[in-house]
């Protein structure tokens, strides 16, 4: 092999397997408020508390988003967001470009959701943020082990994860 050859092979890095989502999202039934019990967060949502995920589906198809916590704590100041979702075409509604700032739409993969649509995995190709959300803001410690496991799965450094407290 060429020297040119093995310096381009080591600076490609280690290849991440695409991450597969849902075959189907019945977007209304997924409408609604989503309560993040656990993250691998942004760097917005690192003081997290009480965080909640609500979609709303418009009329164009687009999702409006809320994402309200409080930063801090329990019962520090509240914090909102309003990005906009964009469904990708052909995608069974799974994949999404969540867009905060003009033009910059961000990887969203509908990666797990449950039968009763009250569990999923939010997660990015890259690795590099992950959200478990409910539509409750405490879930059983086994259905938690069960969806951190599978976060591991898709290749996330689970170490990383933090629980995101709720006053409920």
């Amino acid at each position: 092999m060429s020297l040119l050859a093995t310096l381009l092979s080591a600076c490609a890095g280690k290849q991440l397997t695409p991450i597969a989502t849902v075959k189907h999202v019945d977007l209304p039934k997924f409408m609604g408020d989503w309560y993040v019990i656990a993250a691998i967060p942004t760097g917005i949502e690192t003081e997290s508390y009480n965080a909640v995920e609500s979609y709303q589906l418009n009329k164009d198809g687009t999702i409006a988003t809320t994402f309200t916590f409080n930063k801090g704590g329990l019962n520090g100041p509240v914090k909102k967001y309003e990005p906009k979702g964009f469904v990708v075409k052909d995608s069974g509604n799974a994949t999404w470009g969540m867009q905060f700032i003009w033009p910059i739409k961000a990887e969203y993969l509908i990666a797990y959701l449950d039968e009763s649509y009250s569990q999923t995995v939010i997660a990015r190709n890259a690795r590099d943020y992950v959200w478990i959300m409910a539509r409750t803001p405490k879930i059983k410690e086994d259905e938690y082990k069960k969806l951190t496991l599978f976060v591991k799965d898709l290749g996330y450094d689970i170490s990383k994860l933090r629980e995101v407290p709720h006053n409920n």
